[in-house]
């Protein structure tokens, strides 16, 4: 059972959808292994529990 994790900040619901079908569906191409083996975990991060160059996201957007 491969499995692909993808992490992100909040997405919508079309998108995860979008993302499980597209990856699983290149995955499945590349590897030769059928799609239904496949998991696709989307993890979702607050911007707050992110950060980039030592400052949180949450902060970045701030001071945008």
């Amino acid at each position: 059972m491969p499995v692909i994790t993808i992490e992100a900040s909040t997405l919508s619901h079309d998108v995860k959808e979008r993302l499980a079908k597209e990856l699983t569906d290149a995955a499945s191409e590349i590897t030769d292994i059928p799609k239904e083996a496949f998991v696709v975990i989307v993890k979702e991060n607050a911007f707050e529990n992110m950060a980039q160059g030592g400052v949180l996201l949450s902060k970045r957007l701030q001071d945008r």
